[in-house]
């Protein structure tokens, strides 16, 4: 998934039409792909407003590669093609509950704190590697340069998450070569 937007979830965007009877083709941030059509309505930012439309009907094309939909009230090629471009997002209230008890978007600007309660920064950024994903915080202290990458690895290095605090509590020694893993 993508970035949170005025407490609205972008989930990717409509990026060309579809055949002649308004259907659209979509750039989904969502993993697999097809995962945007479980979504329904949309909110699609038209002309800087917010608006909502009903997923009709959706399918992957060449392969999975491609999302395509039919929105309801987009009737014809002309109407669909207005909407190129346009952002797609939902509420959070439309997301199912996570096995973890939060999504990742949920974890940009969380405070990363040690045991003792001492603040090492704030989540910028988390980043998929091979091995496992890390957090990528931007350092709060008397420098304010840098940042800290710690991998998240529940119970090793991340001890607690509290999204509702916006609080993170890790067992990370800081080091100077920390920040390149």
């Amino acid at each position: 998934m993508s970035s949170v937007n005025d407490d609205k979830i972008i989930l990717g965007q409509i990026n060309g039409i579809y055949g002649v009877q308004g259907w659209v083709k979509v750039f989904s941030h969502t993993d697999p792909r097809q995962n945007i059509l479980k979504y329904s309505p949309w909110l699609v930012k038209v002309n800087q407003t917010w608006q909502s439309f009903e997923v009709i009907e959706g399918r992957t094309q060449q392969g999975g590669k491609l999302v395509v939909a039919q929105l309801d009230g987009i009737t014809d090629r002309e109407i669909a093609r207005t909407f190129m471009g346009c952002e797609i997002a939902i509420l959070p209230e439309q997301l199912p509950e996570s096995d973890s008890g939060y999504y990742w978007m949920q974890l940009i600007g969380c405070q990363v704190l040690l045991p003792d309660g001492t603040l090492i920064g704030k989540v910028t950024e988390l980043v998929e590697t091979g091995a496992h994903d890390v957090l990528r915080v931007l350092k709060t202290d008397e420098t304010g340069i840098g940042s800290v990458l710690i991998p998240f690895v529940m119970d090793k290095f991340i001890l607690d998450v509290d999204v509702k605090a916006k609080t993170i509590q890790v067992d990370w020694t800081l080091e100077e070569d920390n920040d390149s893993l």
